[in-house]
């Protein structure tokens, strides 16, 4: 006997497909989805295929846009680009306000166990872009992992031989931790990366 008829079974296997949804919350967003009237029901299935048609890649920087290029691109100066793993990455920086430069979206990390290589990601693009324009600083704003900080340190190795000052995030302990609760890599990482008083 089956569990679910089949337009709902369905549609729970499409939820569980999403990252961090498992079988119980893929079955409480298709319940839901039931509960919506039509037009909220139609609403949400628009989204869906907005998103799908109208979002594009910037094709300058790599990140989400509408039109070719993106606000950032065409409203900032691009004297200084922040290089990160991916477009969720910018709205994070985005969302403090203290950064007024360009973006370059990697659209991933080297990684060498999962057959990820310099040329699988966009690293000849921030290098074309600095080669055509007056780029002062590359802020590297990849993960503090393995993969980002080896993508890091490649990308560095081609670009300071080009004369442009490359920069790391800081890492180290967050604000709040007790240094009995922090992970060795992070406290050695904060270790390595103190600062001046």
């Amino acid at each position: 006997m089956k569990v679910y008829i089949e337009p709902i079974g369905k549609l729970i296997n499409e939820f569980s497909k999403l990252p961090g949804v498992g079988a119980k919350t893929a079955q409480r967003f298709a319940y839901k989805i039931i509960n919506m009237t039509d037009s909220e029901a139609k609403d949400f299935a628009d989204a869906i295929v907005n998103v799908k048609s109208k979002v594009k890649y910037c094709s300058i920087c790599g990140n989400y846009a509408e039109e070719d290029v993106c606000d950032v691109c065409k409203s900032r100066s691009s004297d200084t680009i922040c290089v990160v793993k991916e477009p969720k990455d910018v709205i994070a920086i985005e969302k403090l306000n203290e950064y007024n430069g360009v973006y370059h979206v990697l659209h991933g990390t080297i990684s060498p166990l999962d057959g990820i290589g310099p040329n699988d990601i966009n690293i000849k693009g921030l290098l074309k872009r600095i080669s055509e324009s007056d780029v002062k600083e590359v802020i590297m704003a990849t993960n503090p992992d393995v993969e980002g900080e080896a993508t890091a340190m490649y990308i560095t190795g081609l670009i300071k031989p080009l004369g442009v000052k490359v920069s790391r995030l800081a890492h180290g302990i967050p604000v709040g931790t007790d240094l009995e609760y922090a992970d060795e890599v992070s406290l050695a990482r904060a270790f390595v990366d103190r600062k001046i008083l």
